[in-house]
C-alpha cells in the first residue's frame, strides 16, 4: 500500500491510466467508549417502557424494544474494525465496493461522537449514502480532491429525526 495521500496508477481495460488519489484506513462507524452509566440508564428506560407496554397487552411491541436495545447496546460495545478506503480518479473504493463518479451526486462533511465523517450522496436509492471515517488531518485534502468531481454541500437542513434525536440526546443524556 502506497503512502497516504501518494499516487498510484493502474492500467484500465480501454489502456488509460487510474491513478489513486488518496487512501486511508478508518474504523468504519464513528464509535464512542460508553461509561457503565449509559448502560444502567439505557436499561432503567427499556424497563420503564417495558412496563408500560405490558399493562396494555403490548407483547410484539415488548419484544420490538428489547431487540432495539439489544442491537444498539451490542454496536455501543463492540468496536468497529478498520476499513480501506481509496479515492481514485475513477471513483470511490470502500472495502472491495467500488462506485464511480457517475453514481455519486454530493458530498458534505459531519461531525458525529467526536470523529469527522465523509458522507456522500448516492443516484441510486441504496445505499444512498456513503458514510467514510476520518482521520482529522485528511478532511483537507479530502475536500480538494472531491471538489473536482462532486459539489460540495456546505450546510444540511437537519431533518425532523435529527433534530428531535439532538432534543432527547440534550435533554436526557443517557451519561454525562
Amino acid at each position: 500500500m502506497p503512502a497516504k495521500g501518494s499516487k498510484r496508477e493502474e492500467k484500465t481495460e480501454n489502456h488509460q491510466y487510474t491513478s489513486t488519489l488518496i487512501e486511508w484506513n478508518a474504523p468504519g462507524r464513528p464509535f464512542k467508549k460508553r461509561t457503565s452509566q449509559f448502560y444502567l440508564t439505557g436499561l432503567l428506560l427499556m424497563l420503564l417502557i417495558e412496563i408500560i407496554l405490558f399493562l396494555f397487552s403490548q407483547y410484539i411491541l415488548m419484544l420490538l424494544v428489547l431487540s432495539l436495545v439489544f442491537v444498539a447496546f451490542s454496536l455501543e460495545t463492540v468496536p468497529p474494525k478498520n476499513f480501506y478506503y481509496r479515492i481514485s480518479t475513477e471513483g470511490i473504493m470502500v472495502e472491495d465496493r467500488f462506485l464511480i463518479w457517475d453514481e455519486l451526486y454530493d458530498f458534505y462533511f459531519k461531525k458525529e461522537s467526536g470523529i469527522e465523517v465523509l458522507h456522500v450522496g448516492t443516484k441510486a436509492f441504496l445505499p444512498g449514502e456513503l458514510s467514510l471515517t476520518l482521520n482529522e488531518e485528511d478532511k483537507e485534502i479530502i475536500k480538494e480532491i472531491l471538489i473536482n468531481y462532486l459539489p460540495f454541500r456546505e450546510y444540511i437542513k437537519p431533518t425532523f429525526t435529527e433534530k428531535a434525536g439532538a432534543w432527547l440526546a440534550k435533554n436526557f443524556p443517557l451519561e454525562k
